[in-house]
């Protein structure tokens, strides 16, 4: 029995119907933008595996340096207690930051991360006798699986079977395509009735909603008209962090700053799941006081592991270096080549680029749904020609790993032509 065949007696996979779906690749090794499976097939990664290695697989430096810190600690508790690599992930990271941002919370995963920011924003209001129920988050977003997270969320299908037990949202339209002005009236009729907590966004790039992206001058419009009105920003940045966009952050486009960020995914370059809820000096005020029950009781058993530490601050140091910042600008000059290439092609319909994303959306006869027979039919030819990419719908899109060659970005887009033709 092969590795494949195990996995289906016992595993339940995410985002899959397993009646219908086809059985797992089995993947065996990794290195670089490389796969390959348990049979010896080649796959070139071109999502960095759901946004999360931007290194590379199997990065020596990561490695090391999680091997260094699991022969000296590998766990304690961090109610109580504190370590060496988390106040070192403190002070690498803030920087890097908004200068607004002053306090640190970790948890395990993106959903975590929004999670924590979500119910901040709501007992902040709650600390202060003032009854804000309500969160504002943009049509068609993505923000987890969680709870709270999931309730922030706009992809009705992910959502569909637990209305009613969610927090109340309301979603105003995506500042792009000519909805701009509507985006900002939606946002102040809202604002003014203080009854929201918070505004949550992916900034300048819906990454689960088909990297659909906008303008950095038309969300700032956005946080300055919730600043006005002390309704809390939140950045949800675990996509679009630590490189994807060109900047460190998308943060980093923007005049405005938010008051809280969500960070995940590249934070340890893929190798131990780990996030960070960043937040201003105003927020934790709100919670400091005599009363212990303006305390934020929220926590993780695996809170700030120093081994996830360790990883994070050799990821920011790859981040960082002259190298990794090169392959960025790389990449990204690829995509704008590429870009001004497929855009004439007749099945064509959009195509977008920032930093190392690239888009392009697929002219179809009628829409296409999430996880329909045309995307089926797109993954199928993709994974066959040995290239690991997830359409969304009828849309393409490439995220790779900042180290992968020219050589794989070529094949890459020649397989993407040849999809356009064949499927």
């Amino acid at each position: 029995m092969n590795l494949s065949e195990r996995d289906q007696q016992y595993n339940w996979h995410p985002y899959t119907q397993h009646k219908t779906a086809q059985p797992h690749i089995a993947i065996a090794k990794g290195e670089g933008a490389l796969l390959w499976d348990e049979n010896g097939k080649e796959y070139i990664d071109a999502i960095a595996s759901w946004w999360v290695n931007p290194y590379g697989h199997s990065n020596r430096f990561i490695a090391d340096a999680i091997y260094k810190q699991l022969t000296t600690l590998e766990h304690v508790l961090f109610g109580g207690f504190t370590h060496e690599p988390a106040v070192q992930v403190a002070e690498k990271l803030i920087p890097m930051l908004p200068d607004n941002q002053k306090k640190l919370f970790y948890s395990d995963n993106g959903s975590t991360a929004v999670e924590i920011a979500l119910k901040v924003a709501l007992q902040f209001f709650y600390n202060k006798g003032e009854r804000r129920t309500k969160i504002i988050a943009f049509e068609n977003a993505f923000h987890g699986d969680t709870f709270a997270a999931m309730a922030a969320s706009g992809i009705s299908f992910f959502t569909e079977a637990f209305k009613g037990s969610l927090i109340e949202v309301v979603r105003i339209p995506v500042p792009t395509n000519g909805h701009e002005k509507a985006s900002y009236a939606a946002l102040e009729q809202l604002v003014k009735t203080e009854e929201f907590a918070c505004f949550i966004f992916e900034p300048l790039v819906q990454g689960a909603a088909g990297m659909v992206m906008y303008e950095a001058t038309e969300l700032d419009k956005l946080m300055a008209l919730c600043q006005k009105h002390q309704v809390f920003t939140i950045a949800d940045e675990v996509m679009t962090g630590f490189g994807k966009t060109g900047m460190n952050f998308a943060c980093g486009y923007l005049t405005e700053q938010p008051d809280m960020m969500c960070l995940s995914k590249a934070l340890t370059g893929g190798t131990i799941p780990m996030a960070i809820t960043s937040f201003t000096q105003e927020l934790f005020d709100g919670f400091y006081d005599d009363d212990v029950n303006k305390a934020l009781f929220h926590g993780h058993t695996f809170t700030a592991n120093p081994t996830g530490c360790a990883a994070a601050l050799a990821s920011m140091q790859l981040l960082e270096s002259d190298a990794m910042q090169q392959n960025i600008q790389r990449v990204n000059a690829k995509h704008l080549v590429f870009q001004q290439k497929i855009q004439k092609h007749p099945r064509v319909a959009t195509t977008r680029v920032l930093g190392v994303i690239f888009a392009l959306e697929i002219k179809t006869d009628g829409a296409e749904s999430y996880y329909g027979s045309f995307r089926n039919k797109l993954y199928a030819f993709f994974i066959d020609k040995g290239v690991i990419l997830r359409p969304i719908g009828n849309i393409v899109y490439v995220l790779p790993p900042y180290s992968i060659s020219d050589t794989q970005l070529e094949k890459i887009y020649q397989i993407i032509e040849e999809a356009l033709t064949e499927c």
